[in-house]
């Protein structure tokens, strides 16, 4: 049976590399990662690749080190760590996303909080806080790539299920593997609209109490199977 979960976990986490490329979250860079469903101090990440084409063959095994169990010869991707310190920080966690969507950029850079406008994003939380580097460790590379920077950025994730790094990028993480890459996508979807919206006038966001109320529908296996099947269809998988 821990062949079979693993067989499928690794599935999964193909078809979530191609739904995030498919859906513009990720592009030639970002990742994302499953915890195992046998070992909860492993998880599954792609060698370095395109998240576009990554495939069965490319998925590596890591401890919570961020450390490679056999590589064979394969090169991992530079961020690894924050995938490892987030499942580190929170055992709720079971799905890592890392993007770079560019409708969440300038949330990023400009003093504007990232908040949800419509009820499908209520599931990233009340608002989005912001991690910069800058206090810590001053002039990087902007990359995650060590343990230290991955932690800092952990803490700053906290317990909600979204973060943004200034001049970066954002994470989303979630219980699996649907509803992780549910959030990221409309992460990004809310950050297009606020966008969109602000030519228009002042904005309304959704109230402390529908977030709440949203989200536990949002997160219902009801509507996570609806959105799921729907995301693999477009992304070219069928009768899965």
């Amino acid at each position: 049976m821990s062949s079979l979960e693993i067989d499928h976990t690794i599935r999964d986490l193909v078809i979530a590399n191609r739904i995030l490329a498919r859906e513009n979250v990720i592009d030639d860079f970002g990742h994302v990662s499953i915890r195992s469903p046998v070992n909860p101090e492993r998880f599954f990440l792609s060698r370095s690749r395109s998240p576009e084409v990554v495939d069965a063959p490319d998925i590596m095994e890591f401890t919570l080190d961020g450390e490679a169990v056999d590589a064979k010869g394969r090169h991992p991707y530079a961020e690894r760590a924050i995938h490892a310190a987030f499942y580190q920080a929170r055992p709720d966690v079971n799905c890592v996303i890392h993007h770079h969507a560019r409708s969440i950029l300038p949330f990023t850079v400009a003093k504007i909080a990232l908040k949800p406008l419509f009820h499908m994003a209520a599931v990233i939380g009340h608002e989005v806080p912001v991690w910069d580097s800058q206090g810590e460790f001053g002039d990087t590379n902007m990359l995650i790539d060590t343990l230290p920077k991955a932690h800092s950025l952990a803490r700053a994730l906290g317990q909600n299920p979204t973060v943004l790094l200034a001049r970066h990028g954002a994470c989303c993480v979630g219980s699996n593997v649907r509803e992780a890459v549910f959030v990221s996508i409309y992460m990004k979807e809310n950050a297009e609209l606020i966008l969109q919206s602000r030519a228009i006038g002042e904005l309304s966001y959704l109230t402390a109490g529908e977030i709440d109320q949203a989200s536990t529908l949002l997160r219902s296996d009801l509507s996570q199977t609806r959105s799921w099947d729907y995301r693999v269809a477009r992304a070219g998988f069928r009768g899965l």
